[in-house]
């Protein structure tokens, strides 16, 4: 499932977000590529334990707790520490590939199954031209180039690239999510019944019929959670 999630930072956070990146001290993106990805990246990092990417960071997990639309998308047991890129210049793309399966947490050595790749948008796309983000899927090639702020979810088993920036600079927020749920198909499912669960809540209110979807809602996720 290939979903976009708006407003996951508020416009404040995305001020104070691109504040910190102004100076932020930018590295090789390359060095946290796997072998097959590094022939195909160039970009630039922020390090992990700097400044800058742990207030970024912080940021975007406030947001992302604020979002039901994520919880309910994603249904997250584990996050792999949110990284922060640039894209511009002569560093400005990242050829087609896929992520690792299992990540590893660099605070405390967990591992991370990567179920779900995510992207917040720290800039506009009115600030740089190309950088759009190109994803493989059963629909054929999606590109995504969303407002500042604004989150992409789409399963970690795609093929996927960001395209050239050919001016001005990219800036995002990437990680993934191990979900509770791990097949999409399973996923996809549950949040289109928790979505129409909650219109018909605001059509009609507590209904029995919305009490008794709720259910068949609930003993899904027991039958397919992995907690």
């Amino acid at each position: 499932m290939l979903l976009h999630v708006p407003q996951v930072l508020a416009a404040d956070d995305i001020r104070t977000a691109q504040a910190l990146l102004a100076d932020a001290p930018w590295t090789d993106g390359r060095a946290s590529a796997g072998p097959q990805a590094r022939e195909v990246k160039n970009n630039e990092q922020l390090p992990h334990d700097c400044e800058a990417a742990q207030q970024i960071r912080a940021l975007v997990t406030r947001g992302l707790d604020r979002s039901s639309l994520f919880f309910s998308a994603t249904l997250p047991k584990k996050l792999f520490t949110p990284r922060i890129n640039r894209y511009g210049g002569s560093s400005n793309f990242y050829g087609n590939h896929v992520d690792n399966a299992v990540r590893i947490l660099p605070e405390n050595g967990q591992r991370v199954r990567t179920d779900i790749s995510c992207t917040v948008f720290l800039n506009d796309p009115a600030d740089y031209d190309g950088g759009e983000l190109e994803i493989q899927d059963t629909y054929g090639s999606q590109r995504v180039k969303f407002a500042a702020g604004d989150l992409v979810l789409y399963p970690g088993t795609s093929v996927h690239q960001v395209r050239p920036v050919t001016r001005g600079q990219r800036l995002a927020c990437f990680f993934w999510i191990e979900s509770m749920v791990r097949s999409d198909d399973q996923r996809r499912l549950l949040y289109e019944l928790d979505m129409n669960l909650l219109r018909l809540r605001q059509e009609h209110g507590e209904t029995e019929v919305a009490t008794a979807l709720t259910g068949t809602y609930h003993n899904l996720l027991r039958m397919w959670a992995d907690t």
